[in-house]
């Protein structure tokens, strides 16, 4: 069902037209929601710590979990001491705040959380309030910054900056609300982010010319690294793929993404896509011929049941430069606080 509405949302058309009640419905709520943070009907955690918030207002991968990375590496680099928060998408520990690291079960804790914690070496807070988790970070005095992975429509915590990312090629969609379109919440949302980011190639008609209404939108490369054995850790240069016939596996929010760079990669790719976050089982990864090749974020939750010729195709997220000098000079700026975007 998912991946229909997305190829419906996805177009210059609105086949789901008929549904502009439920709509326009949807986003009354939604300004009602914000505006109840904004007026003080609903509290708000202010954090004496910086919190950058990265997050999108389309449904869908937009390669979120690679900036998240690079940003929490970043920060490691200029001498911060981040703790990311996350939602932890489908994860079902016994306490909140859950602290997850590398050896996290992602069953309990949820996927994209075991990922960032393996990939940046730093303390992952799962919990659905972030702001009871940044709390508890302040409380335990757990680090110097806060990195809310996903969190931009979580308006309970006060936020320093904001990050709203863009599939370049995807972009708006038919540019609707939910359930006609893929919008979480109004374009006009972007106005109040500080930094818009597009991945991959800014395609899509939505950004020609700039996108409305944002200060400046900032393009990030995803480039694939090295291909990386699930089971035994062996590393493979990516020229191993060309020619090669591989069976695609994708349980994330834009499967299409992953199979497109592997063929760039020269792949003759045999794709396999998956609801994301799904639970998968060894049959799932049972084909006849050719090896199999996952993303990072698959690959967490596969490592028990993998056999000896499944791969990881591992990625990292390259801003451009102005993006790294314009966020670096933010971070210099002390008391900025928001309440809502």
């Amino acid at each position: 069902m998912g991946d229909t509405l997305e190829r419906l949302w996805y177009t210059d058309r609105r086949p789901l037209g008929w549904l502009a009640p439920l709509a326009w419905l949807y986003g009354w709520l939604v300004n009602r929601r914000r505006r109840a943070y904004r007026n003080g009907r609903r509290p708000v955690h202010h954090s004496p710590l910086p919190v950058l918030v990265v997050g999108n207002i389309t449904v869908g991968g937009t390669g979120k979990s690679p900036f998240t990375a690079w940003l929490v590496s970043h920060l490691k680099a200029q001498g911060w001491r981040p703790v990311i928060l996350s939602r932890g998408y489908g994860a079902r520990p016994d306490h909140y705040p859950c602290a997850v690291g590398p050896d996290s079960d992602p069953a309990a804790c949820g996927d994209e959380p075991v990922m960032l914690a393996q990939q940046t070496g730093v303390l992952v807070l799962v919990d659905p309030r972030r702001a009871r988790s940044a709390a508890y970070a302040e409380h335990e005095k757990l680090g110097d910054v806060l990195v809310c992975d996903d969190g931009l429509q979580h308006y309970a915590l006060a936020r320093t900056l904001e990050f709203c990312i863009f599939d370049g090629a995807r972009g708006i969609g038919n540019g609707a609300l939910m359930p006609v379109g893929p919008l979480r919440e109004p374009l006009e949302r972007v106005r109040s982010v500080d930094f818009c980011l597009t991945t991959g190639q800014p395609e899509h008609a939505t950004f020609r010319g700039g996108l409305p209404g944002a200060k400046q939108c900032y393009a990030v490369t995803l480039v694939p690294t090295v291909l990386r054995n699930l089971n035994s850790g062996e590393t493979r240069d990516l020229e191993w793929l060309s020619g090669r016939v591989v069976n695609a596996v994708a349980g994330i929010g834009n499967p299409a993404r992953f199979f497109d760079t592997l063929n760039g990669l020269g792949a003759r790719v045999i794709p396999h896509p998956f609801d994301d976050h799904h639970r998968f089982r060894a049959d799932d990864l049972d084909f006849p011929h050719g090896p199999v090749v996952m993303t990072a974020k698959d690959g967490v939750k596969c490592r028990a049941i993998a056999g000896d010729d499944v791969w990881v195709l591992d990625v990292i997220a390259r801003p451009d430069a102005a993006l790294v000098a314009e966020l670096d000079q933010q971070l210099e700026q002390p008391g900025k606080d928001r309440t809502h975007g």
